[in-house]
């Protein structure tokens, strides 16, 4: 007979954040965010540099201390000893010692999580072949590149395997290739049941592997939920790119009757048109600016992405060129 305990844990959220903020002085980096993260989760947080993610993972890491309101993962305090050895944490900054080779580094993290001997050396091994790292394992780690730093530190963080996987940019840095391995390892470990946060400011990293989102900026959430909802709720449905000669500012009043809620954005030369219907706006929009004076360099119709639905509610792009 199968024994029905009332252990509510495999029903509660892997991460709950309540009403967190974290002031620094007169400066406010986190400003009263609340979600939470479901078990086997891939949860994105996504904004720019200065968004407040970076804050927000070292509070959930139990690095830092949040200024007001609660943090619970897997139901007890990140700063509880028993949930700490559950969470691996990487941080933005690798913290890897350049004295050590790679290898000696996972070895030293995997004897802080109680690994040793031929169990350590195996798993250490595991780690640093799926990061591509193996033939650079006797190397210090003062001689490798930045890219190869962060590869390490994300191995350091999995040498717990740990339930809980919180990063941070983790693949700044690195080449498109690596940076695909470390999207399909994220994948896998979703897969096997693991939850991960991972703060991005790439787009594309946050929409190819999160199952919800969290869009942050100055310190707050403004959005939040699967991207394809996101980007449906707040009205985007095609974005015409058209490249102009000269400035596009001037050409703003013109387009803005074709758009969608006269969303549009101009940056330089060019115009971002959110529209419904692109096959029936865009030959109109390029004949009213061409009756107008202005020369089109290019034109591109293409579906909306989080980038998008950033500039829709920030009126800024997720990284300032």
């Amino acid at each position: 007979m199968m024994n029905l305990s009332n252990d509510r844990s495999m029903y509660e959220p892997a991460v709950s954040v309540k009403n967190v903020s974290k002031r620094f002085g007169d400066r406010t980096a986190v400003d009263d965010v609340s979600f939470e993260v479901k078990r086997g989760e891939v949860y994105g947080l996504l904004g720019p540099n200065g968004a407040g993610k970076t804050t927000l993972l070292s509070i959930l890491a139990g690095v830092v201390n949040p200024t007001s309101g609660t943090v619970r993962i897997l139901g007890t305090s990140p700063l509880d000893s028993k949930t700490r050895g559950l969470v691996g944490f990487c941080p933005q900054e690798p913290v890897v010692y350049d004295e050590l080779s790679g290898f000696e580094n996972i070895m030293f993290y995997a004897g802080l999580h109680g690994l040793s001997g031929s169990e350590a050396v195996k798993k250490c091994r595991e780690l640093l072949d799926k990061l591509g790292l193996l033939e650079h394992a006797d190397r210090r780690a003062g001689k490798y590149s930045g890219g190869m730093k962060k590869r390490l530190n994300f191995a350091i963080a999995l040498i717990g395997d740990p339930e809980v996987l919180l990063l941070d940019e983790p693949t700044t840095g690195m080449d498109p290739g690596i940076r695909r391995t470390v999207w399909d390892l994220i994948a896998e470990l979703r897969s096997l049941g693991k939850t991960v946060i991972l703060a991005t400011h790439y787009m594309e990293e946050a929409e190819a592997l999160s199952d919800r989102v969290a869009i942050m900026d100055r310190g707050r959430v403004v959005a939040e939920g699967e991207p394809d909802r996101l980007k449906r709720e707040c009205g985007l449905r095609a974005v015409i790119n058209l490249e102009l000669m000269e400035p596009a500012g001037g050409a703003l009043k013109l387009v803005e009757p074709y758009a969608y809620e006269r969303a549009v954005y101009v940056d330089g030369n060019s115009l971002r048109v959110y529209v419904e219907d692109p096959d029936t706006v865009a030959p109109k929009l390029v004949s009213r600016l061409l009756n107008n004076g202005y020369k089109l360099l290019a034109m591109r119709i293409s579906p909306p992405t989080l980038e998008d639905v950033f500039l829709k509610l920030t009126g800024r792009r997720l990284v300032e060129e």
